[in-house]
């Protein structure tokens, strides 16, 4: 029998090297060279505008309290009038007679009052020297607190009539802009027709309609209408979202002059939270975030909002941040970095 020995090949150096070369040591990648930037000078406070209009809190149809023909109506569109200025007169000849019926009706009233009273004090003289009997000085008294209610009554129908008579002028209770007039003189208005509509000029507030993940970063806002800018402060967010428009409304205070109430334009803010563009971000894995440099380590932060192409809110990342700038695409989570 012949025995077989299995011999292996001699290995060439070369394979030999390669084989070094693979091990973990060799494999070992040299840092990489990148450039280094601070995070404040990338980021970016962007300038955000939303539809925003100037509305008044009073919007209001001035209507006629009485039934009375119009005799005038003063004013006319556009015009701006002081508070309770006359927007309109009605014909209070009726008025003014029940005004009159129920001044002289106090005045009976009152001599009545005064003629009691006066029999009351002599009867209490003559009771006081048993001249009369106690019965009939309370008769007396009775006779003195019944004319006294006639005359509380009287007076409450002259105050009655005397409010009918300031009635027959309709007054604006605030200062105002005439929008429009609604009747014509001449016609008949009952109680509650209107008569003219005008705008507050006292109470004028900015309603805008805001992106939900606006609502909360509002600052140094401005209102913007045909080239004319107006200081604004905010009062209040509503918390209801328009289910239609995704929206949230903002109300605002203005600053100084206001502008005209229905004056459309757009409410311009610079945003206080920092934006890092997009050119900066990367992504790794499923995650889109950004590069920064920690004790010569890149570590990848994932930025929850960002999406492609956008920029994002940089609020993950540490405000004394080193961002990396060339080199941000071949990085991969803790490798060593040099500054080019």
């Amino acid at each position: 029998m012949h025995a077989f020995r299995l011999s292996l090949p001699t290995m060439h150096p070369l394979a030999l090297f390669l084989i070094g070369l693979a091990s973990p040591a060799a494999l070992a990648a040299p840092p990489a060279a990148v450039t280094l930037i601070p995070l404040s000078a990338a980021v970016v406070h962007p300038v955000r505008e939303a539809p925003a209009q100037a509305v008044s809190l009073n919007h209001s149809k001035l209507s006629a309290e009485i039934a009375a023909r119009i005799d005038r109506i003063p004013v006319e569109p556009g015009q701006r009038i002081a508070r309770h200025a006359v927007v309109a007169e009605l014909d209070c000849g009726d008025a003014r007679l029940a005004a009159e019926r129920a001044e002289a009706a106090l005045a009976s009233a009152q001599a009545r009052l005064k003629l009691a009273r006066q029999q009351l004090q002599r009867n209490s003289e003559l009771a006081a020297k048993n001249f009369i009997s106690g019965d009939a000085l309370d008769t007396r008294k009775t006779e003195v607190d019944v004319v006294a209610a006639d005359v509380k009554l009287n007076q409450a129908a002259v105050n009655s009539a005397h409010r009918e008579v300031g009635k027959c002028a309709v007054k604006t209770p605030f200062p105002a802009i005439v929008e429009m007039r609604l009747a014509q003189v001449g016609e008949w208005a009952s109680p509650g027709t209107p008569l003219v509509q005008v705008w507050d000029t006292s109470r004028l507030q900015l309603a805008v309609q805001l992106q939900a993940t606006d609502a909360d970063a509002l600052a140094d806002a401005r209102f913007v209408s045909q080239g004319r800018e107006s200081a604004v402060k905010l009062l209040r967010v509503s918390p209801a979202l328009d289910p239609s428009a995704r929206t949230r409304e903002a109300r605002f205070t203005f600053v100084g002059t206001p502008p005209a109430p229905g004056s459309h334009g757009v409410l311009r803010w610079r945003d206080p939270r920092a934006w890092l563009p997009a050119d900066y971000l990367v992504r790794r894995g499923k995650a889109l975030g950004a590069f920064i440099a920690v004790d010569g380590v890149a570590r990848f932060v994932a930025l929850p909002s960002a999406q492609e192409g956008r920029p994002a809110l940089a609020t993950a990342l540490p405000r004394d941040a080193r961002l990396v700038d060339q080199g941000r695409f071949a990085l991969q989570d803790g490798m060593k970095l040099t500054a080019r």
